[in-house]
């Protein structure tokens, strides 16, 4: 019996870095956006690549195991080099791999990740057997037989079991943590919600909050510093908007600057580990599945559990590859010992 299931994404990844990438900041009344730029028509020089094993599934597997518990994986792949990598990846992991799916009819997830100077990314991803996994794919008993289910981001059809598989784990007593993807977003609340009611705890980054809630985070004005509250009102009414049930905890992740999280009582911030910034792929799947693990290992403590969290996603961006930097508890507390001024914060 395994403690932890992960369900999601398996691919092979591919790391592209250019020192001829542009950032590009796009500023309206209501938000700002950026974008990656490289000149049209032009044969970009690459300054650096590499290749690793990667997607939700994997990632929050690998993690969840690397924190010392006894973890499940389920994800499709397909038969060819790019699912060999990714089973030859685990042969050094201690994740028990009987609940995935190979398929020979379709092909395994790929990405290419775009990497600018200042360590974020841009994603071309290929979903592959990523958006096919099927209700009939999923070993239910394991994940009755387990404590928590963890829902990484499902892509294409794949969303499809998402309401199955929450709703047949909330009937169950299995402790459900849900990390909102996009794909599932864009079908709306209404489905979204059906699913949130089913989990326990909930964690977005805030690009993906705002666009579930339809809720804008506005700029400041000349009469308005919004950005002098230590969290901002609008990312204040998605929480609201998010928490469909009693015992709930929404996270809400915003890249530099932190997160944010909210359990219906108390608002809760916490700030960025500091630490160096090689690639940032990967870190929302470390921060979300560190701190469902914490909540346990803090008896419940949100903002330790936010700190631990931000901690394990410093050491997965501080490295290429999702899972290159990750940390046992040990190594996290070592950390938080060595930084005492590292702290989180209430909001009112």
């Amino acid at each position: 019996m395994c403690e932890v299931i992960t369900i999601g994404s398996a691919t092979m990844d591919v790391f592209v870095e250019s020192d001829d990438a542009n950032i590009v900041s796009v500023y309206t009344k209501n938000k700002k956006s950026e974008f990656m730029s490289y000149p049209y028509g032009a044969k970009v020089e690459i300054s650096d690549f590499d290749s690793k094993v990667g997607g939700g599934g994997v990632n929050t597997a690998v993690n969840f195991s690397n924190l010392g518990f006894n973890t499940s994986a389920i994800f499709k792949i397909g038969d060819d080099i790019y699912s060999d990598g990714i089973l030859e990846s685990f042969k050094d992991k201690k994740v028990d791999l009987s609940n995935i799916v190979q398929d020979k009819k379709v092909s395994t997830g790929f990405s290419i990740i775009l990497v600018s100077f200042q360590g974020d990314r841009t994603v071309l991803a290929h979903r592959g057997a990523n958006a096919q996994i099927k209700k009939s794919d999923i070993n239910f008993d394991a994940i009755k037989n387990s404590k928590l289910l963890y829902i990484a981001p499902m892509n294409g059809d794949s969303t499809k079991v998402l309401d199955d598989i929450a709703n047949f784990a909330n009937d169950n007593n299995v402790y459900v943590c849900f990390n909102a993807g996009s794909s599932s977003i864009k079908k709306g609340f209404n489905y979204l919600k059906k699913i949130l009611e089913n989990a326990n705890i909930v964690v977005l980054n805030k690009e993906e909050a705002s666009l579930a809630t339809q809720i804008q985070v506005r700029p400041d004005t000349r009469d308005e510093k919004y950005s002098e509250s230590l969290i901002h009102p609008d990312v204040k009414e998605m929480f609201k908007k998010l928490k469909v049930r009693d015992y709930q905890i929404i996270v809400i992740t915003d890249g530099g600057k932190g997160a944010y999280a909210y359990d219906g009582k108390d608002y809760y911030y916490c700030p960025v580990f500091d630490g160096p910034v090689v690639s940032t792929l990967g870190a929302g799947d470390a921060f979300a599945s560190t701190f469902c693990a914490a909540l346990g290992k803090t008896n419940a403590d949100i903002g330790k559990a936010l700190m631990y969290a931000s901690v394990n996603s410093a050491g997965v961006v501080s490295k290429f590859g999702a899972t290159e930097g990750l940390l046992t508890f040990d190594e996290i507390e070592k950390k938080l010992a060595e930084n005492p001024d590292y702290k989180y914060k209430l909001a009112d």
